[in-house]
């Protein structure tokens, strides 16, 4: 399996638990790997044999701007599904950062891995 990669996406969104939370939006950074077969479009040089990152960063920066999850596994999970259903993804790893929500701790978040299909 080949795998595309994005990493530090950074998208705006309002999430969390706490009431301070639901009052801002906080900068999520989001890396993903997307797991595919990328020979064809090795041979034939044409971005319709292959995944259009543009597209899939295009189209999690507008859910998650729109969104108001309380949890950043709620979010992943609906995330995992948009790629997997709407792009030609066999699987994925994503994972999720938030950064200052903890004073002891730089930064918080999850990880995740899905296949289509299961």
């Amino acid at each position: 399996m080949d795998i595309i990669y994005l990493n530090s996406l950074r998208v705006d969104a309002l999430i969390g638990v706490w009431e301070w939370e639901r009052r801002i939006r906080q900068t999520l950074i989001l890396d993903l790997e997307l797991g595919t077969d990328a020979r064809r479009a090795g041979v034939s040089d044409d971005i319709a044999d292959t995944i259009d990152y543009k597209a899939v960063s295009d189209r999690i920066i507008a859910f998650t701007r729109d969104s108001e999850f309380k949890l950043i596994e709620a979010l992943a999970e609906q995330l995992a599904r948009i790629v997997l259903d709407e792009f030609q993804v066999d699987w994925l790893r994503l994972r999720i950062t938030k950064q200052g929500v903890l004073r002891a701790v730089r930064e918080v978040g999850i990880a995740i891995e899905r296949r289509r299909g299961t």
